[in-house]
């Protein structure tokens, strides 16, 4: 007999079984239509590109002065100075300089007249762009750095 109940409750179980699968392939079904659905209608009204030889915006485009792009950095140097202080200098291609005490911080701006020439400003002063130089600053005296 306890085969006979087995079966039986095999085959109660098998339907509900073949139940659950079939909700959850409805629900399946059911929710690609409507992710299909979804996507389709936000598609809208396609776009048409057209080729054409006239630019709305030609002719203020043409009249806009030329941009000037920044100035790039030709060397970055650390330089310790002899009172062990540190300098950080960026040396740019427009005879700039950008002088900072601390890596991240704020910096000042020097200017070299010609290349070659001194980088200076207000008080500050670096000798030149290479791995030995003297630099002043503001309250301090002209000092030998090297980077």
């Amino acid at each position: 007999m306890p085969f006979i109940g087995s079966l039986y409750l095999t085959h109660c179980t098998q339907g509900l079984q073949d139940t659950h699968a079939m909700q959850i392939q409805t629900r399946l079904i059911t929710a690609a239509v409507l992710g299909s659905a979804l996507f389709l209608t936000a598609c809208g009204k396609p776009e048409t590109v057209t080729s054409s030889d006239t630019d709305p915006d030609a002719a203020a485009l043409n009249a806009a002065a030329p941009v000037e792009l920044p100035p790039m950095v030709t060397a970055s140097r650390t330089y310790r100075c002899k009172d062990g202080s540190l300098v950080y200098v960026d040396f740019l291609s427009n005879n700039t300089a950008l002088y900072k005490t601390e890596k991240t911080g704020p910096g000042t701006s020097l200017t070299a007249a010609e290349a070659g020439q001194p980088y200076t400003a207000e008080g500050y002063s670096v000798s030149s762009d290479g791995p030995q130089v003297e630099i002043a600053a503001p309250g301090k005296p002209a000092q030998s750095c090297k980077a």
